[in-house]
């Protein structure tokens, strides 16, 4: 065993050991903490206490709802319903579109001035229209209209709810206001589209019949006045009286001729009988032409009548049937109808809700020293993996 000679130097002097001391606290200062942590963490601080402008919060929360009873659900509703979304939900959901839509934006700037109400307030720069890298465009405004308004739904209770935010509580309530307006106006355009799609098929549907109705009455009329009959049965049963009778009488005319021929073969009566019975005969014949001979005839004329009273009658039940159909679509249009019914209305802020300035500090720092951590475990592992 060999002993390494040590040699005492005396004690060290105390600037020696001071540079000594500090060379290793400045290796193991947390220089990447402070560049990760720390100051993000108080240029945020900075912002939140400092710059950050308050905003108001105006809520709302609405309901979309068929009548009782229930509906059928539109077309766009059974579609979504495959992909498991309620009918009630669809309803609501297209008014949630609408809300955040740049046809709701155009709407809100017709009486509104939305560019001021979202501009600059103060010396906050990062929340108001427009931001430090932007241009004033409606792209622009739109993307800022979208930060600020914020809707959802309440799948357990079918409550949908709109949060607007502004930096006055005035600028904030018309928002809400004007939006929930916007809402109820869409929900009227749209029944007033089913209506008008359902019931006017049929309405065009009646009013067809009841033109093709009308017509069949004219002819009717037409061909009545023309003829100068009411009702050919009723005619034809006069003629078969009248011919009834006149045969009755020529009947009885023959009797008596008989009798007195009998009687007093040579009477001068005679041929007064036979004249009257050759009368009879010819009126018997006439009245038998004009029930059943040519084209002027009566069963020529009641055949006409006939067709013209069936198709009256087959017009007279189409215009029916079209007005009970225009009468059920109404019907159905009416279970369709949607209607938006306010549950809060939108509220008037008297204090600012945004931005939670503690709570948004401390988020900043949570995110970003789990973050450090992270990278921290990390560098560290492939560190020892590196020495080892």
């Amino acid at each position: 065993m060999t002993d390494n000679p040590l040699k005492y130097l005396g004690p060290l002097s105390a600037s020696g050991a001071s540079m000594r001391m500090k060379a290793p606290l400045l290796r193991r200062a947390p220089w990447p903490f402070i560049v990760v942590v720390l100051i993000p963490t108080l240029l945020a601080a900075i912002y939140y206490l400092f710059i950050a402008a308050p905003r108001y919060v105006s809520e709302a929360q609405f309901i979309v709802r068929a009548p009782s009873g229930g509906s059928q659900p539109s077309s766009l509703g059974v579609a979504l319903q495959g992909v498991g979304l309620a009918s009630t939900q669809t309803d609501a959901f297209a008014v949630h579109e609408y809300i955040r839509s740049r046809d709701s934006l155009t709407e809100l700037s017709k009486r509104n001035d939305i560019e001021k109400m979202l501009g600059q307030r103060g010396s906050d720069i990062l929340t108001s229209y427009p931001r430090p890298w932007e241009r004033r465009s409606s792209e622009a405004l739109f993307s800022a209209f979208k930060r600020f308004v914020v809707v959802g739904y309440d799948s357990t209770t079918g409550i949908s709810k709109l949060r607007v935010e502004a930096f006055s509580a005035r600028d904030a309530n018309r928002l809400a206001e004007g939006l929930l307006s916007g809402g109820e106006q869409l929900v009227n355009r749209l029944n007033e589209r089913a209506s008008r799609d359902a019931v006017a098929n049929a309405l065009r549907a009646r009013e067809s019949a009841s033109a093709a109705a009308n017509e069949s009455r004219r002819k009717l009329l037409a061909f009545q006045t023309q003829e100068q009959f009411l009702d050919p049965q009723i005619n034809a049963r006069e003629s078969s009286e009248l011919i009834g009778g006149l045969r009755a009488s020529v009947a009885q005319l023959r009797a008596e001729r008989a009798q007195l021929a009998q009687d007093a073969p040579t009477s001068p009566q005679l041929p007064m009988l036979d004249g009257r019975i050759a009368a009879y005969e010819r009126q018997i014949e006439a009245e038998r032409g004009s029930l059943a001979g040519g084209s002027e005839s009566l069963a020529s004329k009641a055949s006409t009548y006939e067709a013209l009273v069936l198709q009256r009658e087959l017009a007279d039940k189409e215009f029916a049937m079209a007005s009970a159909v225009v009468i059920s679509a109404e019907q159905d249009a009416q279970k369709q109808k949607l209607y938006l019914d306010r549950v809060v209305s939108p509220s008037l802020p008297d204090e600012p809700e945004e931005p939670k300035r503690w709570l948004a500090i401390l988020t900043v720092f949570a995110t970003l020293f789990g973050l450090y951590g992270i990278g921290w475990l990390v560098w560290a592992g492939v560190r020892e993996h590196r020495h080892g």
